[in-house]
């Protein structure tokens, strides 16, 4: 595959999905999984996936959720060929779509306003904050280029019908700034900590919104990852494993 030199078959939600990713540079984990546990999608409900990689959190939800419509954006061409082939290794070719693009300019075929459900798992490095993989695949998924997050964010906005929900997970140190994007045309904003361990800060965050609600924000317990021993929690492995969903 086209700049791809070695391929990896991996198994997501207890083997119920399998995935060929890069052997090098950016590989799926677990975000992607818990990101496609919060959508609350239901049978015929229409999903974007901003940034979709090799489609691991839309093949997780399609495999969680039956009934639903996902299209997949992507702006890296390896990682749009790898989407479809996964979609078609898990049977799932005719319920998700993939289209090339960037969020910044999303093609013209994603009419605004035609989505339930947006999700996101954009890059989570500022540019200069950190120092930058000299693999262009990796480089590309984890650091900001020119479209921010404010650009993501404004991009699912655009494409999301009123009253659809919008989720993203991300760094927990960029909540300011995810809450006051998103506090400008949303409410219903929920926050989700993902705790590493018990007494632990939390490093991650999932957070969801309801485009032109009024509702209040809500704090919500979150979930913790792994126990004392570094082994996941009995909650995280009815999520990763057996394919449950968040209560949001």
């Amino acid at each position: 595959m086209t700049l791809l030199h070695a391929l990896t078959e991996d198994a997501f939600l207890g083997g119920r999905l399998c995935l060929h990713q890069p052997a090098e540079g950016y590989r799926a984990a677990i975000d992607p999984v818990l990101l496609a546990a919060a959508i609350p999608a239901q049978a015929g409900d229409s999903i974007i996936d901003l940034g979709c990689g090799v489609a691991t959190a839309s093949l997780c939800l399609l495999t969680r959720v039956s009934g639903l419509r996902v299209t997949g954006l992507e702006l890296q061409g390896p990682l749009v060929e790898l989407a479809e082939e996964n979609a078609r290794l898990n049977g799932c070719a005719e319920q998700l779509h993939i289209v090339p693009g960037d969020v910044a300019r999303p093609p013209a075929v994603l009419a605004a306003a035609s989505f339930d459900h947006a999700m996101m798992n954009p890059p989570y490095l500022e540019p200069g904050t950190a120092r930058v993989s000299a693999h262009e695949l990796r480089r590309i998924a984890t650091v900001e280029g020119p479209a921010g997050l404010d650009v993501w964010l404004a991009c699912a906005l655009a494409l999301l019908r009123p009253r659809g929900s919008i989720t993203v997970v991300h760094r927990a140190d960029r909540l300011q700034s995810i809450l006051g994007l998103l506090s400008e045309s949303c409410g219903d904003l929920a926050i989700f900590p993902l705790w590493p361990r018990q007494g632990e800060g939390a490093k991650r965050v999932l957070v969801q919104a309801r485009k032109g609600s009024a509702g209040p924000l809500r704090f919500l317990p979150g979930l913790t990852l792994h126990d004392a021993d570094g082994r996941y929690t009995p909650e995280a492995e009815a999520v990763l494993r057996d394919a449950r969903d968040l209560a949001f």
